[in-house]
């Protein structure tokens, strides 16, 4: 089972950048479908960003344009680099791994508050 620790997030204010990192240990990196989800209180989960083993990406209509999802193998580690960012933006950030046949895992969050 691999295990994830999310780092990078805090405060910053519109038009702001952060970068948000997730770092895995425990299982092969590479084989997982990485992603990023966020959840700001009173709403639903929503996928952010996601990139395949094989370096194919999605976003969610809100961030595109603006986020931009990478994975660095060699350090097991899986990036969020978040520009012109906007209040609406401010949610718990959370890293997710997933395998068909390795299973599903998530880190423990990171907060990101876009505030003047």
């Amino acid at each position: 089972q691999v295990q994830l620790v999310e780092s990078g997030g805090g405060l910053v204010q519109p038009g702001g950048s952060l970068r948000l990192s997730c770092a895995a240990s425990g299982s092969i990196f590479s084989l997982y479908t990485m992603a990023w989800y966020r959840q700001a209180p009173g709403k639903q989960r929503e996928l952010v960003a996601s990139i395949t083993s094989g370096g194919s990406t999605k976003y969610g209509n809100s961030v595109k344009g603006r986020f931009t999802i990478s994975r660095d193998n060699a350090k097991n580690t899986v990036y969020l680099q978040m520009n012109s960012l906007k209040p609406e933006d401010t949610a718990v950030y959370t890293c997710n791994a997933a395998n068909l046949y390795r299973g599903n895992a998530w880190g423990q969050g990171t907060q990101v508050t876009v505030s003047s």
